[in-house]
């Protein structure tokens, strides 16, 4: 029976005008996930109208086949610009970007197809399995085993913490006091808002993730005025996709083991791709003997991320099918769909209609096939990008990272948080620290707040003494067991001679300032929190506490290894010019003051003004390049802010204060 109902949504999937309606939904995902800032859920929000008088199957064939694929069409930009399509993507940055570098960009572009491929099919292929097992094991799971999950997540930073594990424990402080940002989940009160009503919503993931991971990048790229790529096309490293489809199936039992991760990230509803990709990377990095090169360019950094964004496809479905819970955002429009279409999640679709939820199954495995194919046929041109002088790179990548941030709340305050966050991100690598835990305890923040919160309600602190509970908790126990062992391991090899990656900069000067920004921040949040009731000061208070004796002990660690390099540098001044220099402080000052005069210029004359005066006058100034070169730059500038956000998205542009556009009538 079962087999029947697996071969007639095949049938359903395959027939005309259903595999039409998915090829058409798979190309419309791949060029929605190239472009940051438009996810998944834009693309299902822009399909979902177009499918309101259409037969169920063929509906979903394209809204599944957008959404199935766009954690494919996002590594384009993780793995050439550093800037992550989507926030699925933010892993394979780590590593994807170095290799770019290096000018291996087709072997990561290859290698990233191959295992989203691979993990989109497994998805697939476990949800198939699994949507009559998995139903009593999701029932058992209530707010505790949420609230150690999210823990257990928290405890990844351990492997991703660069040279210091303080400093990792320490960029994820600042995640979590950012999670706290805006109306506490008990009381109707701000917190951290300091009266701006933006910030009262919270703030925003989006502008932080694309400020923290994509503007370092775009400044060192537009200083050093060279291309992404570190060496010339001619030294670049041979073998390309192919090289990087070989990786994959080298590496074929870590695309099953970060698959299963993606898959059991996604069955628990409200975590989501964003954390499934750092589980995997997490993951890869534990399980290897030699960690050397992850950060560098390690192909594995690339392959476990992205099977695993794409199997939690799989896994969000789950519980959105059996039971009407969307795994995720993107699922919650699924079911919106469904709804529209009377289909009721449930018993129904899992007997009454079984074969049409077999069709997803289908569209899942197909959509990943096609999407894969489609961009290795394209992979080798898409890599020379990275051979391409810098000066006509970023000005083009400039709009799409602003545009990107946009689209998050469509607040002029998205580009304020964009360029802080920016700096931020900045200072971070230049000064060693770790940016990875920031955004994934910026997104577990919420998910570990309000779950401790109900699970102290409802059951004391006797939910930790819940089976499954307690199964997770032994995990968490393990993996910080783990963590202190590496980091000890580390220690006794001396492992500071490793230079390069996320968090292994030294700049020893620079990192006791961010120490003592830390520590003072954390100070002040501190002092803050003790203004509010105690349910709502409660988490920001634990996180402040313990922030502050992490960033005490920084400051120490710092002190004691910026004496010795003032001592080398013979005194303070001269270390300061050394430790600035190193950073490359004053090549990045022209770019940020470039950033600045967006946002200046966007509040006075309007956004979409702002930016094409920007790339015209980048191109002219900047770049010096020729009106051969301007002109259909330009015009290329014009389709995609006009056009698509402005006539195809709909953007509700910021008000300025002189609405030059209006005025000259355009």
């Amino acid at each position: 029976m079962v087999f029947e109902m697996l071969m007639s949504g095949l049938a359903q999937v395959v027939a005309w005008p259903a595999i039409g309606y998915m090829m058409l939904g798979v190309l419309i995902g791949v060029v929605i996930g190239a472009v940051p800032g438009l996810s998944g859920i834009t693309g299902l929000v822009l399909i979902l109208p177009f499918t309101f008088g259409m037969d169920p199957v063929p509906a979903f064939a394209m809204l599944l086949g957008a959404y199935a694929v766009t954690a494919t069409g996002d590594t384009i930009t993780s793995v050439l610009l550093g800037v992550p399509g989507t926030a699925a993507a933010q892993a394979t940055i780590v590593d994807g970007y170095p290799l770019a570098k290096r000018g291996e960009a087709g072997r990561a572009l290859g290698a990233a197809y191959t295992s989203s491929m691979l993990g989109g099919i497994l998805g697939g292929v476990f949800m198939a399995v699994a949507l009559p097992l998995i139903v009593p094991i999701i029932l058992q799971f209530g707010m505790p085993e949420f609230f150690l999950l999210a823990i257990l997540g928290l405890t990844m930073v351990g492997s991703l913490s660069g040279r210091s594990l303080m400093k990792g424990l320490g960029a994820a402080a600042i995640g979590l006091i950012f999670a706290t940002v805006g109306y506490a989940p008990v009381q109707a009160i701000p917190r951290y808002s300091f009266g701006s009503e933006y910030l009262y919503s919270g703030l925003p993931l989006l502008p932080v993730v694309l400020g923290i991971f994509g503007v370092p990048e775009l400044i060192e790229l537009a200083s050093k005025r060279l291309s992404i790529s570190d060496i010339p096309r001619e030294q670049s490293a041979h073998g390309g996709v192919l090289q990087g489809i070989k990786d994959t199936f080298r590496h074929w039992w870590l695309v099953i083991r970060s698959s299963a991760i993606g898959v059991y990230v996604g069955i628990v509803p409200g975590i989501g791709g964003s954390v499934a990709d750092w589980f995997a990377y997490s993951h890869a990095v534990r399980s290897t003997k030699d960690k050397s090169q992850f950060g560098k360019g390690d192909i594995r950094g690339v392959i476990a991320p992205e099977a695993a964004n794409n199997s939690v496809r799989g896994g969000d479905l789950i519980p959105t099918v059996a039971f009407g819970i969307p795994g995720s955002a993107g699922n919650a429009v699924l079911l919106s769909a469904l709804l529209i279409h009377g289909l009721r999640p449930g018993t129904s679709m899992l007997v009454d209609q079984l074969d049409f939820t077999f069709t997803l199954v289908w569209t899942l495995i197909i959509a990943n096939i096609a999407a894969a194919l489609l961009l290795m046929a394209c992979t080798n041109q898409i890599a020379k990008l990275v051979f391409v002088p810098s000066n006509l790179l970023v000005p083009g990548v400039v709009v799409l990272i602003f545009m990107g941030a946009f689209m998050e709340s469509v607040s002029i305050g998205d580009w304020i948080t964009l360029f802080l966050a920016g700096l931020l991100g900045l200072w971070l690598k230049q000064a060693g620290w770790p940016r990875p835990p920031v955004v994934l305890a910026m997104v577990l923040g919420p998910i570990t707040e309000q779950a401790l919160r109900i699970s102290l309600q409802a059951h004391g602190a006797a939910f930790l003494l819940r089976p499954i509970a307690l199964l997770i908790a032994a995990f968490i126990v393990a993996t910080l067991l783990y963590s202190l062992y590496g980091y000890v391991k580390r220690v006794r090899a001396k492992a500071e001679k490793i230079e390069a990656g996320d968090g292994f900069e030294r700049n020893p000067l620079l990192s006791l300032f961010m120490s003592v920004f830390g520590l003072a921040v954390f100070i002040g949040a501190l002092a803050l929190a003790q203004e509010w009731p105690r349910s709502v000061k409660q988490f920001p208070q634990m996180i402040a506490i313990a922030a502050i004796v992490i960033f005490a002990g920084a400051v120490f660690n710092d002190w004691r290894e910026s004496r010795a390099f003032m001592r080398t540098h013979g005194g303070f001044g001269a270390a300061v010019r050394a430790a600035a220099s190193s950073a490359g402080i004053v090549t990045s000052l022209p770019i940020i003051a470039w950033f600045a005069g967006i946002i200046v210029c966007a509040i006075v004359i309007g956004q979409e003004i702002t930016l094409m005066l920007f790339v015209l006058s980048y191109l002219l100034l900047q770049a010096r390049v020729s009106w051969q070169v301007w002109v259909p730059y330009i015009f290329g500038a014009a389709l995609v802010i006009f056009g698509l956000y402005d006539r195809l998205v709909h953007v509700y542009w910021y008000r300025p204060l002189i609405p030059l556009r209006q005025m000259i009538g355009f």
